[in-house]
């Protein structure tokens, strides 16, 4: 049973969605021996460390960047678990800055790894996306060859080094570069933009996301990547349910952009064993290990875990219920004014 009260976490990426939302789940329910926050932004260092004043005594800011292998050396001594969040995300930037995108997500992701090694990191986990499954842009491009980095990380660690594994679900929602927020910004000015009528996505929230990485964490061997169980959406409904009463303008599927997005492909599911609420990809490598996952069901010949072909589908009044369960999401797309949004976050 991992004891979290004596555990040095390290968020690389900490100031972005994903990091704060996970630093206030672990500090507030888990209660970690030292949590230490990585990244390059110092702004958002400066106000994250005010929202998580009540914990200053357990919380480290390290200003540094995962593509200086010697920041992140000196940055994770004494570290028992590394979280690896930080990535160049927006797909259009990548396209137009692929050198960058390959220095901070993939080489970023081998400096992460050789310094967890070398300083004896108990676990490594990476959070990566469904564009990594048959990628058709740049940016699922370089989260697959991270998958892949993590996944074989652990032939560089040996027997008994670092254990890394990678965590891999779709779109947030109501994070930074979704479309709900896009939705709610346009919907101001009587219509909104989608690209194609028949498109879907898998849908998670910050909170479930940060509890899959839990769970990869205490459950982790090595070399896997664990994918929950999710719903899809249409974006026309998402885009009906957000913006009622307002025009549904169809722009075109841009360059990068998938009709549906895949969470497992059929490759994969040959290595691959679900649960009740989550599927563990294994590596090839270690398919031959299987017994050590325990009521793990192998997946039916040309299984494919697609948002087009998802059993379970998010409806509209199933969004509404979700939105409403979570104070940003309420605000975010029921009172769009600033000063209303600032009073009613203020009030939770």
């Amino acid at each position: 049973m991992m004891q979290w009260n004596e555990m040095t976490i390290f968020v690389a990426g900490g100031t972005g969605s994903f990091g704060k939302k996970f630093a206030s789940i672990v500090l507030q329910r888990y209660r970690p021996k030292k949590l230490i926050i990585f990244s390059r932004d110092e702004l958002k260092q400066h106000e994250m460390r005010l929202q998580l004043a009540a914990y200053e005594s357990t919380v480290r800011f390290f200003i540094g960047d995962v593509r200086d292998h010697n920041r992140l050396h000196r940055a994770m001594q004494g570290v028992d678990i590394v979280v690896h969040a930080a990535a160049l995300k927006q797909i259009p930037s990548c396209e137009y800055n692929p050198f960058e995108a390959v220095l901070t997500n993939i080489m970023g992701s081998r400096n992460i790894i050789d310094a967890a090694i070398d300083c004896g990191v108990r676990q490594a986990i990476l959070v990566s996306t469904d564009k990594a499954v048959n990628p058709v842009n740049l940016y699922g491009a370089t989260k697959l060859c991270a998958e892949r980095l993590f996944v074989h990380g652990n032939a560089y660690s040996g027997a008994n080094g670092t254990r890394f594994a990678a965590v891999r679900y779709g779109n947030v929602v109501g994070s930074r570069g979704s479309v709900i927020p896009l939705f709610a910004e346009q919907r101001k000015k009587g219509y909104v933009t989608i690209t194609d009528e028949r498109m879907t996505r898998f849908w998670i929230t910050l909170e479930d996301g940060v509890a899959l990485v839990i769970q990869a964490i205490q459950e982790m061997k090595g070399g896997e990547i664990f994918v929950p169980k999710l719903p899809s959406m249409s974006v026309l409904e998402l885009a009906k349910t957000i913006a009622r009463d307002c025009e549904i303008r169809v722009i075109g599927i841009r360059p990068g952009e998938k009709l549906h997005e895949v969470l497992i492909s059929e490759n994969e599911a040959r290595c691959a064993l679900e649960f009740d609420n989550h599927f563990v990809i294994l590596s090839p490598q270690g398919w031959e290990q299987r017994e050590r996952w325990p009521g793990g069901r192998t997946l039916p010949e040309a299984f494919r875990y697609g948002s087009d072909n998802n059993t379970g589908w998010l409806e509209p009044a199933d969004f509404e219920a979700l939105v409403n369960s979570h104070a940003e999401l309420s605000v975010m797309l029921l009172e769009p004014d600033k000063e209303q949004v600032a009073a009613r976050l203020a009030a939770h």
